[in-house]
């Protein structure tokens, strides 16, 4: 179920481990499908009635929804099975890269050294210091999360998250696993046809799902990938090297990234400020603001607030905070963006937000579709992984 993973470093999975990957694939599509249909209907059916008849009200929040769901048999056979189905990704991948690993790093190397199909850069700081709120976690229940290394030059935690990654998505990401920048970066051109940037910014990029599409729809642009985790940036690079893709990438910390003042077009995030902790993310809009240019842009692909959602939605895409080890996830989630882009420096009238459906699910005509519509219409299916997904984003123009 590794298919997804099309680069010189690919793993050589044997037919075992191909087989329990497909397996929790499956698995998870009927957690996050099937099973998770039958929770809204015991809630819809059962529980909120029961709430009703006590409060003389509806529930008001999320909190609400969770604490008179958690209860329930079915959702705690629910959180087991999603948890024990979460730690079984990582299960089915991790044997096959612990065992081409020192050929992975090699391949890695070869790769980045290598100018024949790009021109990209690496830099990794040997003093770098990983964030606490990184190195003490193993968010998404991975372990090693996204910094750990075991040997020089070191690729095998974005080896581990990219082959997770492709068991985790069950086909919703696309071929290359890029649909949520694919999608959202195609939306924002589709409304800002005339905007030419020529330097981007991806902060958070992991192992560069993220950071390759930018190169798709602005081919003339510097972009630019930094993550706190050295092997996250090594295996981005080899990765984007193996695709004949230019792109740069670096170990920085988003918080202090040590680019020049008004020096980028659009600074770009993905699924990243819901695993930072508050404060941090204050400051790394603070960042963002000093280093974007006058007529530049912020965008953040993420979770939709709580404060545009249902209370039920809200509870159900929070159960990351509580059992996903993601802390930082529903703090994140009670956050006004718009407050939080003013308090950072931007104008509060310059803030914007859109909801672009998956080109993966939908395609291109959907999507030009919202873009020319342009309501940012909330529904079940914004940031809620399974089918019909669609992508919330929200940013803000720096005048």
């Amino acid at each position: 179920m590794t298919e997804n993973v099309t680069h010189d470093l690919k793993v050589d999975h044997t037919r075992d481990e191909r087989a329990r990957q497909n397996f929790v694939s499956g698995m998870r599509n009927y957690v996050l499908n099937g099973l998770a249909a039958h929770l809204r209907t015991v809630y819809d059916n059962k529980v909120e009635p029961a709430f009703v008849k006590a409060n003389k009200r509806k529930p008001k929040d999320g909190p609400e929804v969770h604490k008179a769901m958690k209860d329930e048999t079915l959702f705690k056979y629910y959180s087991n099975l999603r948890c024990n189905t979460q730690e079984a990704v990582w299960r089915s991948v991790i044997p096959g890269v612990e065992r081409e690993i020192e050929d992975l790093n090699r391949r890695a190397q070869v790769l980045s050294q290598s100018t024949e199909n790009a021109q990209g850069t690496l830099t990794v700081d040997p003093k770098f210091d990983v964030p606490r709120y990184v190195s003490e976690l193993d968010v998404h229940l991975m372990p090693g999360n996204y910094h750990e290394e075991r040997v020089a030059g070191d690729i095998s935690q974005g080896a581990i998250y990219e082959n997770g990654l492709s068991v985790f998505a069950m086909g919703l990401l696309g071929s290359r696993m890029d649909d949520i920048t694919q999608s959202v970066s195609t939306y924002f051109q589709m409304r800002n046809p005339d905007f030419k940037p020529t330097r981007i910014l991806d902060m958070g990029c992991t192992a560069g799902h993220s950071t390759l599409p930018w190169k798709d729809r602005y081919p003339e642009a510097e972009v630019i990938g930094i993550d706190v985790g050295a092997p996250m940036v090594r295996y981005a690079h080899a990765r984007a090297q193996s695709y004949g893709v230019t792109a740069h990438f670096a170990q920085k910390d988003a918080e202090h990234a040590g680019f020049e003042d008004e020096s980028f077009d659009i600074i770009y995030s993905c699924m990243f400020l819901h695993e930072v902790p508050g404060k941090n993310i204050r400051n790394i809009l603070k960042e963002a603001h000093r280093m974007l240019k006058p007529g530049g842009v912020m965008i953040h692909y993420e979770l939709p607030p709580n404060n545009i959602m249902t209370p039920y939605d809200g509870f159900y895409l929070d159960w990351d905070a509580y059992y996903n080890k993601e802390p930082f996830y529903k703090p994140f989630r009670d956050m006004d963006p718009s407050d939080e882009c003013a308090r950072a420096g931007f104008d509060k009238k310059d803030f914007f937000y859109y909801i672009a459906p998956s080109l993966n699910f939908y395609g291109t005509d959907a999507l030009k579709k919202a873009a020319d519509e342009d309501k940012a219409q909330s529904d079940s299916n914004v940031g809620r992984f399974g089918d019909g997904v669609k992508w919330f984003t929200f940013g803000c123009w720096k005048h």
